[in-house]
């Protein structure tokens, strides 16, 4: 058998063992589940709520009484020398002792329960904050998938059209030997060719760039990508759209929460400026030796060392009322200063309104184009492909020259690329604008794996009186 006839049966095999061997198909749907379990960052944003949640349990604390153990040790030796013959004398005093002591406040002002307030606002805009976390991951992730499909598709179109370019040299070269051809026919498919190989080499090094942000993204290597969909439950008008965004998206929320923290703030500041009640309670037991020996007269007889004793046991309740006159400004300082970050939170309410309402805006406007462009670049696609075919036909009864059927397939080539890019655009700006609505959560996606609820966590620590351990057990 001729070695091209080897060569053609052994890549026939080839492609028939590939097409035999099974192969993973990843879904847009499971690449989005993938990341919301492990992206890193949305991860690491689950790990901050979980450390704001204790912000309630420390702001709890304020009433809550305190209790501790004290002790304490000392001893002391010391010598005196008398004059006029008189002995010198030896002492030495020991002490020890232990006791118990609880604090409670009373009355704080009102700062304790309006701590609390605060901090479960904090909490709240910290949820809405990760669910905008959310979102932008899962948005992310739907554009790194489209992105590995769009240019593995148009690195194979520029494969394709490389193999088109070979096979119109080998075709000039050969007509040109047989004279119905020119130098220049052949210089022209060359110099096509070589463009060809140049735009592949720069589709394939996209493809690499895309499939690392693929693998940042969403934590796993791209295989068999399969095409992309729109997601479900998209709006019919914009104005929809807009309705929708201003009730339920996250950002929006999560300032509101912040506007209710920082209402909490100003309450909390005034009530530096209000009395104050403790009360606290002492139990101490207190063991001292006391001994001496020598300070004799002359002549007097030596009654030996005098060692006394005591153990004193002691209790102690006192209640305290503090209140304030003067403070140097600090607490009047403080309230204007909590004022005016409540001013600042409200303005950065409508900030946000203005901001979620131009996404919907611009997502909802690429989408519209994207839809339309699909139209128009499947039209151009099938009269380009028709009006390659017709240039070729005339080429080869010689009323076409080589030219012709290179500009031709450039259209074609042209038109293709457009029509991946658009269909990528449609899903991107789908996914684009259910996250500017506020609705791209893996719970409305219905993803694979279980769901992510910050309030588990919330719930198990927010009274909780002591423990070190975490509640995943760390």
């Amino acid at each position: 058998m001729p070695r091209s006839n080897w060569f053609r049966a052994l890549l026939a095999a080839s492609s028939l063992l590939a097409f035999s061997l099974p192969s993973h198909a990843e879904t847009l749907a499971s690449a989005l589940a993938k990341a919301y379990q492990y992206n890193q960052d949305l991860n690491a944003s689950r790990a901050q709520l979980r450390a704001t949640d204790e912000n309630v349990t420390q702001a709890r604390a304020g009433l809550r009484p305190r209790l501790s153990a004290t002790s304490s040790a000392s001893a002391t030796r010391s010598q005196t020398t008398f004059g006029d013959d008189i002995s010198t004398q030896d002492a030495r005093q020991m002490s020890i002792g232990g006791g118990i002591q609880l604090d409670q406040t009373l009355f704080d002002g009102f700062q304790t329960p309006n701590n609390v307030s605060a901090a479960e606002a904090q909490v709240r805009a910290s949820q809405f904050n990760l669910a905008n976390t959310e979102q932008n991951i899962l948005s992310d992730a739907a554009t790194a998938y489209m992105n590995v499909l769009r240019d593995r598709q148009i690195a194979a179109l520029r494969r394709q059209n490389l193999s088109f370019l070979q096979e119109q040299v080998r075709s000039a070269r050969a007509r040109f030997e047989v004279g119905e051809g020119t130098r220049t026919d052949v210089s022209q498919a060359e110099a096509e060719q070589a463009l060809a190989t140049a735009l592949l080499n720069s589709a394939l090094s996209q493809v690499a760039a895309s499939e690392a942000t693929y693998f940042n993204v969403i934590g796993d290597a791209p295989e068999n990508l399969q095409p992309g969909k729109l997601p479900a439950s998209l709006p019919n008008s914009v104005a929809q759209a807009y309705d929708v965004s201003q009730r339920e998206h996250p950002a929006i929320l999560a300032t509101l929460a912040s506007v209710d923290a920082a209402s909490f703030q100003v309450k909390v500041a005034e009530g530096a400026l209000l009395p104050t009640v403790s009360l606290q309670g002492r139990v101490n037991d207190t063991y001292s030796l006391n001994d001496s020996d020598g300070g004799n007269l002359p002549g007097v007889r030596d009654s030996g060392p005098q060692v006394t004793t005591q153990n004193q046991v002691s209790a102690t309740v006192g209640a305290q009322i503090s209140i304030p006159i003067y403070q140097g400004g600090a607490a009047t300082s403080r309230i204007r200063q909590q004022k005016e970050v409540l001013g600042q939170r409200r303005i950065e309410v409508d900030g946000t309104r203005d901001q979620v309402r131009a996404a919907v805006a611009t997502a909802w406007a690429q989408l519209k184009a994207a839809r339309a462009n699909i139209q128009g670049y499947t039209a151009q696609v099938r009269a380009a492909q028709l009006a390659l075919n017709g240039v070729i036909e005339e080429r080869n009864v010689g009323q076409r020259t080589t030219l012709d059927v290179l500009d031709a397939q450039g259209d074609v080539i042209t038109a293709q690329i457009l029509l991946v890019g658009s269909q990528r655009d449609e899903v991107v700006a789908g996914y684009a604008l259910l996250s500017a609505m506020g609705r791209l959560s893996g719970g409305r996606l219905a993803l694979a794996g279980p769901t992510y609820n910050p309030n588990d966590h919330y719930i198990e620590v927010e009274d909780k009186w002591y423990g070190l351990r975490t509640p995943d057990g760390r």
